[in-house]
């Protein structure tokens, strides 16, 4: 459903501008969504794409510029103002409390009165109607914390609904969905849109964009430079307004000519901090001059592997084979003689787990190889030569600004990823743990870091990739595994995966048995 005849546009915002300190996050924005829509706003990191809705939401206050609602100037200055102008927000990481019911989580904060029966009572009648309305099906006396995360995000969309939004913003609303999770999101959105509600779509996903809206605008250093009908444009044209330049899209890669295992994992089991069993009796192999990609939803066992098997988890049970050498319960192996085995290790998590972000990029670029006698003297480190060594790696890798003794933590979330990627290839390992690549990470950066691992691929290296973005398991892997409750459900080659089959394997379902069963 397009725009309504004559109707004002659902938003205005004009000569929109928002500076921090020497940061200039948005300038000169002006942005118009016509009602009934759903709006595609895309760019790359830093681009100014959530400061802009964290203005219309009300977050921020603009430095300049005015905000118009349904053709009326509209103040916001707190969220409560944009919820009063009919604006609500689906935020990436939920806003629930996993203890209360849906019902709960729904009326908080807006409980109806001193009444809070009657309140109640009121509230699940409203809750029902939306619920048929708007296909947004869900049990509302469930405890919040026990629905999978795909029925969670229906809840802040009720939420929004209940509190009278007739604009709804989605902040990458697919980001810990299956494909098909995400599918029944769309036929949600559709559903909302034919009923006249207007949708902003943030997301880095190009095929969503394509999928899903009715228009996109793509911001590039805080300001906006194209605003498309969606049916007019291409996934190749969009990337090359947010980079500037022409991307490649697909990984460019020969068939892999797979040696001998390097890396071996046998009846594998491994604990959570709290003891729970997260990796359960799993077994696998990664053969020198292939990658293996992990698929699966978040929180499934992925993380606890990668940790075992980079030395930082202890095993439960099972063995891990690596260079001769064996990992078992009793033969425990720290990351430090895990990298002396030739196995290097890029965590999910950069800045929590592989870089120090108050330390100089030279500082961060030889973390955990700092002993290395070519780094040091008789008694101090030499410094010249471990700067010398990071101006290589910077220009190696493209690293920007490339300037070896500013912080890490000066640098963008890209090319943070690209000095931890760069500290660890550039060791030559046998095995290489990669864990979610391109997490955060830029359109433009994320076709230099496939290539870069593509490359040590085809120097006979063994790499295992963990990522939660499906679309670059199956452009980057030659075998994928998908893992499922800690356990690890299915294995096929790249080439004969199908989203279809891999999300379902995500949710712990046969794709067989669902063949079987259609008719």
């Amino acid at each position: 459903m397009g725009p309504e005849g004559g109707a004002p546009p659902a938003i205005e915002l004009t000569g929109i501008s928002k500076r921090f300190g020497a940061v200039q996050a948005n300038r000169d924005i002006s942005l118009t969504v016509a009602k009934g829509t759903i709006h595609g706003i895309v760019g790359e990191n830093g681009a100014g794409k959530s400061t802009l809705m964290s203005i219309l939401y009300g977050f921020y206050r603009a430095d300049s510029g005015e905000i118009r609602i349904d053709g009326e100037p509209c103040r916001i200055h707190a969220p409560r103002d944009a919820i009063a102008a009919g604006i609500g927000m689906v935020h990436q990481h939920f806003m629930l409390v996993d203890t209360f019911t849906v019902l709960e989580n729904v009326v908080l904060g807006a409980e109806g009165g001193a009444l809070l029966a009657a309140g109640v009572a009121k509230a699940r009648a409203e809750l029902q109607r939306l619920e048929r309305d708007y296909a947004l099906e869900v049990d509302i006396d469930a405890v919040t914390g026990t629905l999978p995360v795909g029925l969670q995000q229906r809840v802040e969309i009720l939420k929004a609904l209940y509190r009278g939004a007739r604009i709804l913003i989605l902040d990458e609303p697919t980001g810990v969905l299956t494909p098909q999770e995400a599918d029944h999101l769309f036929r949600i959105l559709d559903g909302l849109r034919k009923q006249g509600v207007t949708v902003i779509l943030i997301t880095h996903k190009l095929r969503e964009i394509m999928a899903i809206t009715d228009t996109v605008s793509v911001m590039r250093r805080g300001e906006m430079v194209a605003h498309l009908t969606t049916s007019e444009t291409t996934k190749e044209q969009l990337a090359e307004s947010m980079v500037g330049r022409k991307v490649l899209l697909q990984v460019d890669k020969k068939p892999a000519q797979p040696d001998e295992p390097a890396l071996a994992v046998e009846h594998l089991t491994v604990a959570d901090d709290a003891g729970i069993e997260r990796v359960r009796d799993i077994g696998f192999s990664v053969r020198a001059g292939e990658i293996v990609g992990i698929a699966g939803v978040a929180g499934n066992g992925q993380s606890e592997l990668l940790e075992a098997l980079a030395g930082i988890r202890p095993v439960r049970q099972g063995c891990v084979r690596l260079s001769g050498a064996e990992i078992t319960a009793e033969q425990r192996r720290d990351p430090k003689e895990m990298r002396r085995l030739r196995l290097a290790h890029v965590p999910e998590d950069r800045q929590r787990m592989g870089l120090l972000t108050q330390f100089e990029a030279n500082e961060s670029a030889i973390l955990g190889y700092h002993d290395d006698p070519a780094y040091n003297g008789p008694v101090l480190m030499n410094r010249g030569t471990v700067v010398k060594d990071c101006e290589g790696k910077m220009g190696l890798y493209d690293v920007r600004p490339d300037d070896p003794l500013l912080k890490t933590g000066g640098f963008s979330g890209g090319n943070q990823q690209k000095i931890v990627l760069a500290r660890e290839i550039e060791r030559d390992p046998d095995v290489l743990l990669v864990g979610q690549p391109t997490r955060g990470v830029d359109i433009g950066a994320i076709e230099f870091i496939h290539r870069r691992l593509v490359a040590l691929r085809d120097a006979g290296k063994a790499i295992l990739v963990v990522s939660v973005e499906l679309d670059e398991i199956m452009s980057l892997a030659d075998r994928i595994l998908v893992m499922f409750d800690g356990r690890i459900v299915g294995e096929v080659a790249a080439a004969e995966a199908t989203e279809t089959m891999l999300g379902l394997m995500m949710a712990g379902i046969d794709p067989s048995e669902t063949q079987e069963a259609t008719p």
